[in-house]
């Protein structure tokens, strides 16, 4: 994914591609994905499905009238061929940017219809950066910490250790991709 609209745009169609859903709940499915700490507001979410059903990659279908406080229909969004075609050649992509930072976690979430290769070869990708990043913090935290805010040492030792387990799980995922293919 070079951009966050393409992350966000195989994250709706990966969950699509599994059911068919309205707004509120892909906002939900798509945070738990993203985690707490980047929330995906509607100001976003509707935009990018609007460009989905413009391209043919999903269609949107009205349910009867929802009744309670509101009379509008709720708008339910599923996946086209197009769409399904278009989410298969995303999930083949295995650049750069598909182990970084930004696009890593909704990559994984999706693996299942990536070739076995392609998921060895993102995952190595992913390694490599982390071990990057973990040889960056290590050298961080080896300097002076004079005049440097405790916290923020704090933070990066904490970002540290979750860089190190994420390597120890990489590991052990590549380990049992390669016995299973």
């Amino acid at each position: 994914m070079k951009s966050r609209g393409e992350s966000l745009e195989f994250a709706l169609l990966g969950l699509l591609a599994q059911n068919s859903l309205h707004g509120y709940e892909l906002r939900k499915r798509i945070g738990a994905i993203y985690g707490p700490f980047r929330a995906l507001s509607f100001s976003v979410l509707y935009p990018a499905l609007r460009r989905l059903v413009e391209g043919g990659l999903i269609a949107e279908a009205a349910l009867g009238e929802r009744g309670g406080l509101s009379r509008r229909s709720r708008i339910v969004y599923a996946i086209t061929e197009a769409g399904k075609n278009h989410f298969a050649e995303m999930a083949e992509g295995a650049g750069p940017e598909s182990w970084g930072d930004e696009s890593f976690g909704i990559r994984f979430a999706f693996f299942s219809p990536t070739s076995a290769s392609n998921r060895v070869r993102i995952m190595e990708g992913r390694l490599t950066r982390l071990r990057e990043k973990v040889a960056m913090l290590k050298d961080e935290l080896n300097r002076d910490p004079i005049g440097m805010d405790r916290y923020f040492l704090e933070w990066r030792r904490h970002s540290l250790e979750t860089a190190e387990r994420e390597i120890a799980w990489l590991e052990e995922m590549i380990k049992s991709e390669r016995k299973s293919s």
